[in-house]
Protein backbone atom coordinates (compact mmCIF):
# COMPACT_ATOMS: atom_id res chain seq x y z
CA UNK A 1 0.00 0.00 0.00
CA UNK A 2 1.60 3.32 -1.28
CA UNK A 3 -0.50 5.37 1.35
CA UNK A 4 -2.56 7.43 -0.92
CA UNK A 5 -6.18 7.23 -1.12
CA UNK A 6 -8.74 7.10 -4.04
CA UNK A 7 -12.48 8.20 -2.68
CA UNK A 8 -14.63 6.60 -4.32
CA UNK A 9 -17.63 7.96 -6.60
CA UNK A 10 -20.16 7.22 -3.55
CA UNK A 11 -18.33 8.59 -1.00
CA UNK A 12 -17.67 11.74 -2.96
CA UNK A 13 -21.63 12.12 -3.78
CA UNK A 14 -22.14 11.37 0.23
CA UNK A 15 -19.38 14.19 1.28
CA UNK A 16 -21.16 16.43 -1.58
CA UNK A 17 -24.96 15.46 -0.40
CA UNK A 18 -24.47 16.44 3.55
CA UNK A 19 -22.93 19.93 2.38
CA UNK A 20 -25.85 20.31 0.48
CA UNK A 21 -27.99 19.17 3.94
CA UNK A 22 -25.77 21.83 5.52
CA UNK A 23 -26.54 24.58 3.06
CA UNK A 24 -30.73 23.74 3.47
CA UNK A 25 -30.35 23.66 7.32
CA UNK A 26 -29.05 27.20 6.58
CA UNK A 27 -31.22 28.53 4.44
CA UNK A 28 -34.40 27.36 6.34
CA UNK A 29 -33.25 28.94 9.60
CA UNK A 30 -32.42 31.94 8.37
CA UNK A 31 -35.87 31.92 6.28
CA UNK A 32 -37.88 30.87 9.79
CA UNK A 33 -35.78 33.56 11.86
CA UNK A 34 -36.85 36.33 8.98
CA UNK A 35 -40.74 34.94 9.22
CA UNK A 36 -40.72 33.87 13.52
CA UNK A 37 -38.17 36.37 14.42
CA UNK A 38 -34.95 36.77 16.50
CA UNK A 39 -36.66 36.62 19.60
CA UNK A 40 -38.30 33.13 19.64
CA UNK A 41 -35.38 31.31 17.18
CA UNK A 42 -32.45 32.38 20.18
CA UNK A 43 -35.58 31.59 22.97
CA UNK A 44 -36.71 28.65 24.37
CA UNK A 45 -39.95 27.67 22.22
CA UNK A 46 -42.43 27.25 24.56
CA UNK A 47 -45.09 29.38 22.88
CA UNK A 48 -45.94 27.09 19.44
CA UNK A 49 -45.65 29.14 16.27
CA UNK A 50 -48.04 28.74 13.38
CA UNK A 51 -46.51 26.58 10.63
CA UNK A 52 -44.35 28.61 7.83
CA UNK A 53 -46.24 29.42 5.05
CA UNK A 54 -45.41 30.56 1.18
CA UNK A 55 -41.70 30.08 0.31
CA UNK A 56 -40.84 29.58 3.68
CA UNK A 57 -42.56 26.93 4.22
CA UNK A 58 -41.75 25.22 0.93
CA UNK A 59 -38.06 25.45 1.81
CA UNK A 60 -38.63 24.02 5.42
CA UNK A 61 -41.00 20.83 3.32
CA UNK A 62 -37.90 20.40 1.00
CA UNK A 63 -35.34 20.44 3.73
CA UNK A 64 -37.68 17.88 5.60
CA UNK A 65 -37.60 15.60 2.95
CA UNK A 66 -34.14 15.82 2.74
CA UNK A 67 -33.94 14.60 6.06
CA UNK A 68 -36.30 11.37 5.28
CA UNK A 69 -34.35 10.04 2.48
CA UNK A 70 -30.72 11.12 3.53
CA UNK A 71 -30.44 8.41 6.10
CA UNK A 72 -31.10 5.77 3.34
CA UNK A 73 -28.98 7.19 1.16
CA UNK A 74 -26.27 6.85 3.79
CA UNK A 75 -26.83 3.44 4.19
CA UNK A 76 -26.65 3.07 0.54
CA UNK A 77 -23.51 4.44 0.52
CA UNK A 78 -22.49 2.68 3.59
CA UNK A 79 -23.37 -1.21 2.17
CA UNK A 80 -21.49 -0.26 -1.03
CA UNK A 81 -18.08 0.61 0.78
CA UNK A 82 -18.32 -2.18 3.21
CA UNK A 83 -19.49 -4.89 0.50
CA UNK A 84 -16.79 -3.35 -1.62
CA UNK A 85 -19.71 -3.62 -4.47
CA UNK A 86 -18.13 -0.49 -6.13
CA UNK A 87 -19.79 -0.37 -9.90
CA UNK A 88 -20.67 1.91 -12.84
CA UNK A 89 -24.13 1.11 -11.41
CA UNK A 90 -23.47 2.37 -7.58
CA UNK A 91 -21.78 5.68 -8.75
CA UNK A 92 -24.26 6.10 -11.11
CA UNK A 93 -27.09 5.79 -7.89
CA UNK A 94 -25.26 7.99 -5.64
CA UNK A 95 -24.70 10.30 -8.36
CA UNK A 96 -28.24 10.47 -9.32
CA UNK A 97 -29.47 10.92 -5.72
CA UNK A 98 -27.35 14.21 -4.99
CA UNK A 99 -28.33 15.77 -8.31
CA UNK A 100 -31.93 15.05 -7.88
CA UNK A 101 -31.19 16.67 -4.39
CA UNK A 102 -29.70 19.75 -5.59
CA UNK A 103 -32.23 20.36 -8.17
CA UNK A 104 -35.30 19.31 -5.45
CA UNK A 105 -34.86 22.09 -3.73
CA UNK A 106 -34.90 25.24 -5.58
CA UNK A 107 -37.97 23.76 -7.56
CA UNK A 108 -39.54 23.10 -4.50
CA UNK A 109 -39.08 26.66 -3.31
CA UNK A 110 -40.14 28.16 -6.52
CA UNK A 111 -43.54 25.46 -6.17
CA UNK A 112 -43.23 23.78 -9.56
CA UNK A 113 -45.62 20.55 -8.91
CA UNK A 114 -45.16 17.91 -11.18
CA UNK A 115 -41.75 18.36 -12.12
CA UNK A 116 -40.59 18.16 -8.64
CA UNK A 117 -42.30 14.88 -8.77
CA UNK A 118 -39.83 13.33 -11.12
CA UNK A 119 -37.10 15.03 -9.84
CA UNK A 120 -37.94 13.36 -6.21
CA UNK A 121 -38.58 10.17 -7.88
CA UNK A 122 -35.28 9.89 -9.80
CA UNK A 123 -32.74 11.22 -6.85
CA UNK A 124 -34.62 8.13 -4.61
CA UNK A 125 -34.45 5.96 -8.11
CA UNK A 126 -30.43 6.52 -7.08
CA UNK A 127 -30.48 5.26 -3.89
CA UNK A 128 -32.22 1.86 -4.92
CA UNK A 129 -29.80 1.56 -7.49
CA UNK A 130 -27.09 1.68 -5.02
CA UNK A 131 -28.65 -1.24 -3.67
CA UNK A 132 -29.55 -3.33 -6.37
CA UNK A 133 -25.10 -2.71 -7.33
CA UNK A 134 -25.22 -4.83 -3.48
CA UNK A 135 -27.30 -7.69 -4.07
Amino acid sequence: MNGTFSMTMELRMLILSAALGIVQLLVVTTASTMKRGLKWNAGPRDVAMPPLTGMAGRMDRAFQNFKETFPLFLAAVLLVELSGKHSDLSASGAQLYFWGRLIYFPIYIWGVSYFRTMVWTFATLGIALMMVAVV
